[in-house]
């Protein structure tokens, strides 16, 4: 069987995760550990980020190599998923209904509001003081 070979990046805040797929038997990796490894066991974001192999019945047939980086532990989380969409809807057109109804390939827009000048925060203000 031909190696096939497949890139997409998904992305989510500042985190960017992009995904080699390679044919083989549903195994998962992301920055070289195991998806348990690499959300040290914490099931909410594990499940966030593995949520479009859920919807795809293909998956045993391929590998996911998985290199993410910036943003924290949920943005990344969301970034491996948006990738992993993207990675499934080139290996299978057929699928992209279900992604999409899913809102699995649709890039998630919230970013971090600007701190702004003369203020402590965003939208935080110093305390009034009437004299």
């Amino acid at each position: 069987m031909a190696n096939i070979f497949y890139l997409a990046a998904g992305r989510r805040k500042t985190a960017v995760a992009r995904v080699r797929t390679l044919d083989g038997n549903g195994k998962v990796v992301i920055n070289d550990k195991s998806v348990d490894k690499y959300f040290n066991g914490l099931e909410r974001f594990k499940k966030i980020a593995l949520k479009p192999m859920s919807v795809w019945t293909g998956v045993k047939n391929y590998n996911f190599y998985i290199n993410v980086s910036g943003g924290g532990i949920s943005g990344q989380a969301g970034a491996v998923s948006h990738s992993l969409a993207r990675a499934i809807l080139k290996l299978d057109e057929s699928s992209k209904s279900m992604l999409k109804k899913e809102g699995l390939l649709t890039r998630d827009a919230r970013m971090v509001e600007r701190k702004k000048p003369g203020r402590p925060k965003a939208r935080k203000r110093f305390q009034f003081s009437k004299r």
